[in-house]
């Protein structure tokens, strides 16, 4: 499933709205824009990946949308429509109270604030659940999200957390177990990663591997060839066949878990 094609697409047709909600460690709720698009009834939030909201990121919005799916889209750094990779690099260096980007054992604070979207995003459909989707520095979130009741489904593509530490996790023991309980109830997420990746490693994965696959596949690791890194953006394109079939099975899974369920 090819993604809508890049260079003309923005925000005009969603609808935006701020959402507040408390994180740890913080005695004020912070509070970030929402982008939504599509119908009600199976909605998926796609967490920015490091470069941004950029034109590759609406692609894959459009894609969803174009499905039958509402996409939603929290803009919680950068601008908007373009995609900034230095310039958000010095932005999340700023955001320490939301972002721990070397904390092993335990998620950044954000993820709390995502917890809560999707709680309300649930709520507000009377639905049974929402799916997600981290990229890159929120790769490692959709797991943390499983935890959470209101998440059905998730796709953790090149998940990167803690920086330059593949042996270790981005989460809790409390979150692994919690997450390990709700996979077993609701069947494997995926995760995906170009096996020449860097950032994303083949340590990574074998780290979620003896984490989450012990004793059954919790976690779906699907490794393409090639060196890139955004899976489902930057380099869908580079990535030729694998990525646009691992898209496909995507978005085949989302429909599995969300319009059935």
């Amino acid at each position: 499933m090819s993604q809508s094609k890049a260079g003309s697409l923005n925000l005009e047709q969603y609808s935006r709205r701020p959402f507040s909600a408390a994180i740890s460690g913080q005695a004020q709720p912070i509070c970030h824009d929402v982008y939504s698009k599509g119908q009600p009834g199976a909605t998926v939030v796609i967490i920015q990946e490091m470069p941004g909201i950029g034109q590759e990121t609406l692609s894959l919005a459009e894609t969803f949308v174009q499905q039958g799916f509402r996409v939603v889209l929290p803009h919680l750094f950068g601008p908007l429509g373009r995609v900034s990779l230095l310039g958000n690099i010095g932005r999340v260096f700023c955001m320490r109270r939301e972002f721990k980007l070397f904390e092993k054992n335990a998620s950044s604070p954000i993820v709390d604030w995502l917890k809560a979207l999707c709680v309300e995003l649930r709520d507000e459909e009377s639905s049974a659940g929402v799916g997600v989707i981290g990229m890159c520095l929120t790769g490692n979130f959709a797991i943390s999200l499983m935890a959470d009741d209101s998440v059905l489904a998730g796709v953790a593509s090149q998940p990167s957390m803690p920086l330059f530490d593949a042996p270790s996790l981005h989460m809790s023991d409390a979150e692994v177990s919690r997450a390990r309980q709700r996979l077993e109830q609701h069947g494997p997420m995926m995760a995906l990663r170009f096996n020449g990746d860097k950032l994303c490693t083949a340590e990574k994965f074998n780290t979620l591997r003896q984490t989450f696959n012990s004793d059954r596949e919790l976690i779906r690791l699907v490794e393409l060839p090639g060196n890139g890194h955004s899976v489902l953006t930057l380099d869908l394109i580079k990535g030729g066949e694998p990525a646009q079939q691992a898209l496909t099975e995507v978005l085949a899974y989302f429909s599995d878990k969300l319009k059935t369920a």
